[in-house]
């Protein structure tokens, strides 16, 4: 009898022989984090972590499971989301020896083989690229930050004042999705390859950044949700999913894009000794070709996605409360009446925005009601384990497991930002006489742009958009939203929110 007869003659006893293997790994899997509890059958299968991405708000399903079951909820067979901000600040402190989860991270990736600085697993070389690339994100090394800023929000007020400005008269609804969109790919192309893509100017999508950005993180939803981030973007499948410099739609475009502009960069000026861009600083600092395509493609994503939501969601919540709007507006008409702020078309520096109480009040409540971006950020706890204390317990964790971040619970975390934390208040970051509570709460907002080893460079420079942009828009016209009903369609791909029809309408206010 050959093998293939006897292999037959056993399938049934092979096939229970592979059952129970399966079952004893299923159970010592589940038994390892048996002590976190969570929605039904995650201690067993992927099913709920997976469909919880493929329902497109992952950040209220990941919410509503630490609501629950608490501060640590266990989503997956090996997979913990928390809202503990200890625990947040103890994984991503500099000192410890947790990892970027593979699965989660490598999602980051644009190239087959090649991380950048949000997919690289790798602490040291993670460490290494971070310091290739702070420079380019100083005014030191890229003097033209401010000004570069300033051109463009400069741009979005003169193209709402005299494209899309209603009055008595007529109504001229606009996407202001769209605009706040082309603002941070305008700001982004130009401090990064010290040319702007010029969307603001031409009011369109150049290049078709958006589109294909869109594209990109609709299918990584699937990658997501089914769990095969590994199996395509880990192997050569890569390339089936379109991120191949010859695809002609989504992140392959996107990365063809960039290549051409790059190339063109370094055939002008083979040393980058012109420039004093984020190209030029990266460069310089021992960057090769490639990895300008890869990082530069990371920050027009990075760069542009979650600076746009963040100032459509400020705009949202202000719009939405007349005596917050009010009072903000006040704020902002007296620092241009004192002389603070120079009067139109110059912008507002930075010097003077970040002085603003009530304006930072009001962004930092925008953002906290509805982050930019949910990446949950997963850690991969050390091979030995580690023992944290979370709200005065001892918990163990063991080593292998997966440690999520929970953006929109902690955010709206009761514990930390009081009874009314599902409401927008600005004043919260304002009168909160508790040191303490009030150290919590920046600590919350910081964790918005990551934190410790892993804290976003660009985080400077968003900010700065965003207290200009919305500083600017507050100054010079006075808003109200189209539809009441759906102020705007939502979703959430891949942790970073798409949004369409944000319709609103913008009156001129002449007087400053």
């Amino acid at each position: 009898m050959g093998t293939a007869h006897l292999i037959y003659e056993a399938r049934w006893l092979l096939t229970y022989v592979l059952l129970a293997i399966w079952v004893v790994l299923k159970i010592k899997q589940y038994y390892r984090l048996r002590h976190f509890r969570g929605p039904i059958g995650t201690g067993w299968f992927e099913f709920w972590h997976g469909l919880a991405y493929l329902s497109g708000n992952s950040h209220i399903k990941f919410k509503e499971a630490t609501d629950r079951y608490g501060p640590i909820a266990r989503i997956g067979p090996n997979e913990l989301m928390t809202t503990s901000i200890d625990l947040l600040a103890h994984i991503n402190g500099a000192r410890n020896k947790y990892m970027r989860t593979r699965w989660f991270y490598i999602a980051a990736r644009f190239q087959p083989n090649r991380d950048n600085i949000l997919s690289e697993p790798n602490d040291n070389i993670h460490t290494k690229r971070r310091a290739q690339m702070a420079g380019g994100y100083s005014g030191k090394e890229n003097r033209e930050l401010e000004s570069s800023v300033d051109t463009h929000v400069a741009e979005l007020v003169r193209l709402i004042r005299t494209k899309y400005c209603s009055t008595e008269i007529k109504t001229n609804p606009f996407d202001l999705a769209k605009k706040t969109q082309y603002l941070a790919l305008d700001i982004i192309s130009h401090i990064g390859f010290g040319e702007p893509f010029g969307c603001l100017l031409s009011d369109q999508d150049v290049n078709g950044y958006m589109k294909d950005a869109e594209q990109g993180l609709d299918a990584l939803i699937y990658l997501w949700g089914f769990g095969l981030t590994e199996l395509v973007l880990g192997t050569p499948l890569m390339h089936l999913l379109g991120r191949s410099d010859k695809a002609k739609t989504g992140f392959g475009a996107m990365t063809a894009n960039t290549r051409r502009i790059i190339s063109k960069r370094l055939e002008d000026d083979p040393g980058m000794t012109k420039g004093s861009d984020m190209l030029a600083s990266w460069f310089r600092h021992g960057l090769d070709k490639e990895q300008l395509v890869n990082e530069s493609i990371v920050q027009l994503l990075a760069g542009s996605e979650t600076v746009a939501t963040a100032i459509r969601c400020i705009m949202l919540y202000l719009v939405t409360h007349p005596r917050v709007y009010v009072k903000l507006q006040t704020e902002v008409d007296a620092a241009v009446q004192d002389g603070k702020a120079p009067p139109y078309p110059s912008v507002v520096s930075n010097a003077t925005q970040r002085q603003l109480p009530y304006l930072w009040a009001c962004c930092k409540e925008g953002m906290r009601m509805h982050p930019p971006a949910t990446n949950s950020s997963q850690k991969k706890v050390p091979p030995e384990g580690d023992t944290v204390i979370v709200e005065g317990k001892t918990v163990y964790l063991p080593g292998g497991t997966n440690v999520g971040y929970c953006t929109w619970g902690l955010n709206r975390d009761q514990k930390i930002f009081g009874a009314d934390a599902n409401c927008y208040r600005p004043e919260r970051w304002l009168n909160e006489e508790d040191p303490k509570k009030l150290a919590q709460m920046n600590l919350v907002h910081e964790m918005l742009f990551s934190y410790g080893k892993y804290q976003c460079l660009g985080k400077p420079i968003a900010l700065s958009e965003i207290g200009k942009t919305i500083f600017e828009l507050m100054r010079n016209s006075d808003w109200n939203i189209t539809n009441a009903a759906e102020p705007w369609k939502e979703t959430n791909a891949s942790s970073v929110f798409m949004t369409h029809d944000f319709l609103v309408e913008a009156t001129e206010r002449s007087a400053f």
